[in-house]
């Protein structure tokens, strides 16, 4: 809760292939979003009753971030359909040697309550931990095992990837088939997803590479892929393929699918990767270290939207796609958000230069007082990034400065600690010559 109060009072502080429908205005809001982020690489298509329209690059392949969810979850619901699972299964049963602890005691986790995002976990890397790049999704499993969950399982929604990621175990041992060969061979080439990969594709020459802020403006920015953690948002896939995956959504009468849908009533009903919002929207988005993503669609108007991009900017994003689905919709646009990275490098880079400068006029004055003071200011301003952020985010400090945050948010850490470091230096050079002046 926390986390979600901040980032909104900080987002409130602040090309083409065929066939190509009329604009409606797609090109004038991909044009502000790239403005507005420094992106250069976004993709969009619109399916409208039968018609696909795409901006952008239409064949170029994004990392999909959660909008993984969705075929993971769908995979699951296939299995409960054919009777080889049931949503009343629990992970202990599935996952032999698998333990959860709520209130000290141990509980059960059903698998209905990793689809609802109800398990008890939560997105705190700092108390349940991805996987590291050397770990098997059997093997990350294992090392989350015997957590102590933060509420009782089936009571309340808490996003995780830990669910989905543990319903990709799952998969593996019903099946007796690697997740990535089952994933393929059971959702992918059915559903007709020639441009759609479990990980990493083989034909690189088509990835839109991810990039990252700093100094506002966009780097190029590689995030390896780590196989305990691909079940829960590290597909990728194309413009073109998430249009034959929405269009599914919409008009096929696939019982799998259907179940799915009847399971999302309600607004606010989270299920097997979907979410459903107002107006019979349903959709989810997508975040990674250096991509972002959003899908929505809805069946009773035949429209669907997907804008991927391959920077982590996933308000500002989100923004675009529901501005995209309400343009075509004919319903009431709203402008972009600003995403609450794009707030922290305007901020972190203005501290950069900030305390750039007061590095270079610390070594020049002499007076103690005007040392106290800047150095106290950013001495307090530094233990509040090292206590707030890990507390906001629910990560450690080193995940957030070195994997998520804008290249200025470290520099600017950085520059602070530089800053209290030679403060002080000096004030101890300044107290030493003082004492030399009285006895000499």
């Amino acid at each position: 809760m926390l986390r979600k109060i901040v980032i909104s009072v900080l987002a409130m502080t602040v090309l083409f292939r065929a066939p190509v429908a009329p604009d409606l205005g797609v090109e004038t809001k991909v044009s502000e979003f790239s403005s507005q982020t420094g992106c250069e690489n976004v993709s969009v298509v619109v399916y409208d009753n039968g018609e696909f329209s795409y901006y952008g690059d239409s064949e170029g392949l994004y990392q999909i971030g959660s909008m993984t969810k969705s075929f993971t979850g769908l995979a699951v619901q296939k299995l409960i359909n054919e009777g080889t699972l049931s949503g009343e299964d629990t992970v202990s049963e599935l996952i032999p040697g698998f333990k959860a602890f709520y209130d000290s005691s141990e509980t059960e986790i059903k698998v209905e309550d990793l689809l609802k995002q109800r398990s008890g976990y939560t997105n705190s890397e700092t108390d349940f931990p991805s996987a590291t790049e050397d770990m098997t999704l059997q093997e990350w499993a294992e090392s989350i095992s015997g957590k102590e969950l933060k509420s009782m399982p089936g009571t309340e929604y808490s996003y995780s990837n830990v669910n989905y990621n543990l319903l990709g175990v799952i998969i593996e041992n019903v099946t007796g088939i690697p997740y990535r060969e089952y994933m393929e061979e059971n959702i992918l080439v059915p559903y007709g997803l020639d441009s759609t990969y479990a990980g990493v594709p083989g034909d690189s020459e088509r990835i839109v590479e991810g990039s990252r802020l700093g100094f506002r403006n966009v780097f190029e920015y590689k995030v390896s892929v780590r196989e305990g953690s691909i079940p829960a948002g590290y597909f990728y896939s194309d413009a073109e393929d998430i249009g034959i995956w929405l269009k599914a959504w919409i008009e096929n009468t696939d019982a799998d699918m259907d179940a799915v849908i009847g399971e999302l009533k309600n607004e606010g009903d989270c299920y097997a990767g979907w979410e459903r919002f107002e107006d019979d929207v349903i959709g989810h988005s997508g975040g990674t270290p250096n991509y972002s993503s959003r899908m929505v669609f809805s069946r009773s108007m035949g429209i669907g939207v997907c804008v991927l991009t391959n920077l982590n900017v996933a308000a500002t994003t989100d923004s675009l796609c529901n501005s995209v689905f309400a343009e075509v919709s004919g319903m009431r646009s709203e402008g972009l958000i600003c995403d609450v990275w794009t707030v922290f490098d305007i901020i972190f880079t203005s501290v950069s230069v900030l305390g750039a400068l007061v590095l270079v006029v610390a070594l020049c004055i002499k007076k103690k007082g005007l040392l106290i003071f800047l150095g106290s200011l950013f001495l307090i301003a530094e233990v509040l990034i090292l206590i707030l952020f890990p507390l906001i985010f629910g990560a450690g400090i080193k995940a957030i400065a070195l994997t998520w945050a804008p290249w200025s948010f470290l520099a600017g850490i950085l520059i602070m600690a530089a800053d209290v470091l030679i403060i002080g230096i000096k004030l101890i050079v300044v107290k030493v010559n003082e004492g030399r002046a009285k006895t000499g």
